[in-house]
C-alpha cells in the first residue's frame, strides 16, 4: 500500500510524485492520494509506504528499489535528471531556454531520459517542465522549443496514468476551494429529537429583507426540514415607530422567492396580554423597576456600573409607575420598565436591560389598544418558549445576548429554550444595518429599498442575481460560527454559473460617435438570417440578424485598427481593412474600408468585432436604443469601524450610465429578462423599450476583479497618499534645516 501526500500551497506542485504514483497505481500498486495545505520543511509531496515516509529526491530512489521491475534503477541518467529538474524550478526565462535547448539536443534520438523505458527520471523532468510558467506559456504558444523536446513532453503528458493524475489533482485544489467556501452543517443542536425541533424567523417588519436575514431564514429552515420539525415566522412587531404593513408584505413575499414557507406566520403582537402579565409578576417578585432616568444618563451609568436612584423603589411604587405607563400619561411617558438583573457585570447586556417602552403611536396590526410595548429582548424569548421553539439559531452578534436570553426565560419561569448562534454574513463595501440603510433611503441616495446598489433581497434580484444561486451560496456558508468579512466576487461568479448557459446573445454598439464601415465583397441588398440566441444551448431560440455592406462598429474598435489587419466581424466572418486606413490622433475615425474574406480564419486574428447592420433596418427592424447602467459601492471602506461616519465614507458617484443601439430582437426584451451583451457582459432588463423610452440595462457583476473592484479606490488611495506625501515633504525640509 502506497500513501502520497500533496501540499497545495507548495510551489511547484507536486506533478511528478503524484504521476508516478497513478503509474505506480496502473501496475497493481494500491495508492491512497490524500492532501495538505503545506508539508513540513516545504517539501511539495510525501510519500509514504508501509511504515516509512520519504519525501524530496528520496521518493524517486525509494520507488526505484522498490518497483526496479517496473521503473528501472535509478541510474546516473536519473541523478542527472533530478539535477535539471532542480535547475527547471529556479530558471529564468534565459536559463529555461538554455536547459530546454540542452534537453531537445538530448532527446533527439531517445524516446526516454533513461534507458528504454519510463523511469522516475521521466516523471522528474516532466513535472517540472509542468510547473514551469514560462515553459507552459511557450508550449501552448507554439514556441520554438525544440521539436524532440515537445515530442517527449507531448507523449508523456498523453499517458493515461498522468492524465488521471492531473484530474485527481485538480478535482483536489478544487475540493480544497469547496471547502474554504463551504460552511459546516455539522453542528451539535443540543436536545434535538426527530420530529420534534421546532425554529423560528423572528423579523422586525421595519425594513426590506436583506441577504443577512435570508441567511438566518434559510438556516432555521434547513435545521427544521433536517430534523422533520417545522419553522415559524414570526414578526417581531413591538415598535410602532418603525413597523409597517408594507415591509410586512415584502417580507413574505421575498421569503417566497428564496423558497421559505411563511404560511405558518405569527407576531409578537399576538402575545402582548401573556407578556404584559409576565412584566407585572417581574415587579411584583422585585425583578423590575420603573425608571424616569433620561436615556443619556441612563446609558452613562450602565457604561459606568452605577446603579439608578430607581432601582430599590418599592414594589408597590413600581406597579403604580408601570399603570402611567400603560395609560400613557405624561408622567407615565418619562418611565421606562427595566430588568433587575446587575449593575456592574462585565458583560454589559446584563447591566438591567430595558424590557418596555411607552409607545403612543398606533401599532399597525392591535391599532391603540397599548401604550407601552415590549422590547425585542424581553419579548423574544418568552413567545419562543411560549410557541413552542426548541432552538433559537441566531446571528453572533446576539452573542452576549445569551445569558441575558436565559436570565429572561429563568425569571419568567417559562419552559427552556435552546439557543445556537452562528456568523453573520458581513459583506465588504456593504452595509446590513437597517438603520443606516433607510439613512441612504431618506436622504435620496438611493431609488429606495429595492435599489441595485442595495443588499437587500429586492436590491440584488434587481441586480440580475437569480434566487437559485443566492440560496447556493448562502448554504455553502453553513452555520459556521467563524466571523468572516466576505467579498462579492464568488457570490456573482456563482450567479454566473446559473445565467451563462440560458443568456441570450444580442449585439450593441456603444452610439458616441459610431463609425460607419463599407464592406467591400459583402451583400448587394441587406438580407437577414436566423442565428442561434446562443451557440451552445439550441434551446435558448433563434434571432434576427441582418447583414448589408454597411456596418456599424465602436469609436474604440475603429481607432485600435490597423491598415492591412485582419479582424473578425463576429457572427459573420473575417474582413480586411484596407491598406490604406489611418486614424489620425485626437480625432474620431468617422469611415473605414474593409474587403470580406470569409475564407479566412477567425483563430489567427487578434480582434473580434461586434457590428450592426446599418442598412435594411427599417424592412427587418429597427435598431434599439439602450441605456447602459452600471454601479458602483455606496461606501468607500471595506469595513466601517465604531466611529465612521457615514457621510465621511460616502462613494461620490456610484451610479454610470452610457448610451448604445442594439440588434431589433432587443424588442421583445421584457423586464426581469437578463442577457448577455457580446464583448460587453451580462446585462438584467429593468425597464422594456418602447417607442418614447430606451430599453435600460443593468450591468450584472460576473465574479471578475476588474467589475467587482470598487471604482472609487483610486481616487480613495490617491487622497490617502497625499497627507502622507505632504509629511514626508514637511519632515525633509526640517531635517534640511537643522
Amino acid at each position: 500500500m502506497a500513501s502520497i501526500v500533496i501540499a497545495h500551497k507548495a510551489n511547484p506542485l507536486a506533478y511528478a510524485p503524484l504521476a508516478l504514483a497513478f503509474y505506480l497505481k496502473t501496475q497493481s500498486v494500491e495508492v491512497k492520494f490524500e492532501d495538505a495545505d503545506s508539508l513540513k520543511d516545504g517539501a511539495n509531496a510525501q510519500l509514504i509506504i508501509g511504515s516509512e515516509t520519504f519525501v524530496g529526491d528520496d521518493i524517486y530512489k525509494q520507488l526505484s528499489a522498490k518497483f526496479a521491475d517496473t521503473l528501472g534503477e535509478f541510474t546516473a541518467e536519473s541523478e542527472k535528471a533530478l539535477e535539471k529538474a532542480k535547475a527547471i524550478t529556479a530558471a529564468d526565462f534565459k536559463s529555461l531556454n538554455a536547459i530546454t535547448g540542452e534537453l531537445d539536443h538530448f532527446l533527439t534520438m531517445r524516446s526516454f531520459v533513461s534507458g528504454y523505458k519510463l523511469s522516475v527520471a521521466d516523471f522528474a523532468l516532466f513535472g517540472a517542465l509542468k510547473a514551469n510558467a514560462v515553459f507552459s506559456r511557450q508550449l501552448k504558444t507554439n514556441q520554438n522549443i525544440g521539436t524532440h523536446l515537445a515530442r517527449w513532453f507531448q507523449f508523456i503528458a498523453s499517458l493515461d496514468c498522468v492524465k488521471e493524475a492531473l484530474v485527481a489533482l485538480q478535482q483536489s485544489i478544487d475540493s480544497v476551494k469547496d471547502r474554504k467556501d463551504q460552511g459546516s452543517f455539522d453542528i451539535d443542536l443540543k436536545g434535538a429529537k426527530m420530529g420534534e425541533v421546532v425554529t423560528r424567523f423572528p423579523p422586525e417588519p421595519s425594513g426590506y429583507l436583506h441577504i443577512g436575514h435570508a441567511k438566518a431564514a434559510l438556516l432555521n429552515q434547513y435545521f427544521a426540514e433536517t430534523y422533520k420539525g417545522k419553522m415559524i415566522v414570526r414578526f417581531d412587531d413591538t415598535n410602532p415607530s418603525k413597523e409597517k404593513v408594507e415591509y410586512e408584505e415584502s417580507i413574505k413575499e421575498d421569503l417566497k422567492l428564496i423558497g421559505v414557507d411563511s404560511d405558518n406566520v405569527t407576531h409578537t403582537s399576538d402575545y402582548f396580554d401573556q407578556l404584559y402579565e409576565h412584566a407585572l409578576q417581574l415587579i411584583k417578585k422585585g425583578l423590575a423597576y420603573a425608571d424616569d432616568t433620561d436615556q443619556a444618563t441612563m446609558r452613562d451609568q450602565r457604561m459606568h456600573g452605577v446603579p439608578s436612584k430607581n432601582r430599590d423603589n418599592s414594589v408597590e411604587e413600581n406597579l403604580r409607575r408601570f399603570e402611567e405607563m400603560t395609560k400613557g400619561t405624561e408622567f407615565g411617558q418619562t418611565n421606562c420598565l427595566r430588568a433587575k438583573i446587575s449593575v456592574d457585570n462585565k458583560n454589559k447586556a446584563l447591566r438591567d436591560p430595558v424590557i418596555y417602552r411607552c409607545n403612543l403611536l398606533p401599532h399597525h396590526l392591535v391599532g391603540d389598544k397599548w401604550k407601552v410595548y415590549p422590547t425585542y429582548d424581553f419579548a423574544c424569548p418568552i413567545v419562543d418558549s411560549l410557541e413552542g421553539v426548541t432552538h433559537a439559531l441566531r446571528t453572533n452578534e446576539y452573542r452576549d445576548r445569551n445569558p441575558q436570553y436565559e436570565w429572561m426565560l429563568e425569571a419568567t419561569g417559562v419552559r427552556k429554550v435552546h439557543i445556537w448562534d452562528f456568523s453573520r454574513m458581513n459583506f465588504v463595501y456593504t452595509l446590513l444595518s437597517k438603520r443606516k440603510l433607510q439613512w441612504f433611503v431618506d436622504q435620496g441616495l438611493v431609488t429606495g429599498w429595492d435599489d441595485p446598489r442595495f443588499p437587500t433581497v429586492r436590491g440584488i434580484r434587481r441586480r440580475g442575481m437569480t434566487i437559485e444561486a443566492l440560496k447556493q451560496y448562502i448554504l455553502m456558508q453553513g452555520a459556521s460560527q467563524n466571523v468572516l468579512m466576505l467579498e462579492w466576487d464568488k457570490l456573482w461568479a456563482l450567479n454566473k454559473k446559473v445565467i451563462d448557459p440560458v443568456s441570450p446573445r444580442h449585439t450593441a454598439v456603444a452610439k458616441d460617435n459610431m463609425c460607419k464601415v463599407t464592406i467591400v465583397g459583402g451583400p448587394e441588398k441587406p438580407y437577414v438570417k436566423d442565428m442561434p440566441k446562443h451557440k451552445k444551448n439550441p434551446e435558448v431560440g433563434l434571432k434576427k440578424t441582418v447583414f448589408s455592406s454597411t456596418i456599424y462598429i465602436e469609436q474604440d474598435d475603429a481607432k485600435a485598427l490597423q491598415a492591412g489587419e485582419e479582424v473578425t466581424l463576429m457572427d459573420w466572418g473575417n474582413a480586411i481593412v484596407s491598406k490604406d486606413f489611418k486614424v489620425e490622433e485626437g480625432q474620431a475615425v468617422e469611415s473605414v474600408t474593409m474587403e470580406l474574406h470569409l475564407e479566412g480564419d477567425f483563430k489567427k486574428t487578434k480582434k473580434k468585432i461586434t457590428w450592426l447592420a446599418a442598412d435594411g433596418q427599417e424592412e427587418f427592424g429597427k435598431l434599439v436604443n439602450l441605456e447602459l447602467l452600471d454601479y458602483d459601492y455606496l461606501i468607500t471602506k471595506k469595513k466601517l469601524e465604531e466611529d465612521d461616519e457615514i457621510k465621511d465614507v460616502i462613494t461620490p458617484v456610484t451610479e454610470f450610465k452610457s448610451i448604445a443601439v442594439g440588434d431589433a430582437n432587443l424588442a421583445e426584451v421584457k423586464v426581469g429578462d437578463i442577457i448577455q451583451l457580446e464583448r460587453k457582459g451580462y446585462y438584467i432588463a429593468d425597464q422594456a423599450a418602447s417607442a418614447d423610452l430606451p430599453l435600460k440595462l443593468i450591468r450584472i457583476p460576473d465574479g471578475k476583479a476588474n467589475t467587482m473592484a470598487s471604482k472609487a479606490d483610486d481616487s480613495q488611495s490617491k487622497k490617502a497618499k497625499a497627507p502622507k506625501k505632504e509629511k514626508k515633504e514637511k519632515k525633509a525640509k526640517e531635517q534640511k534645516t537643522q
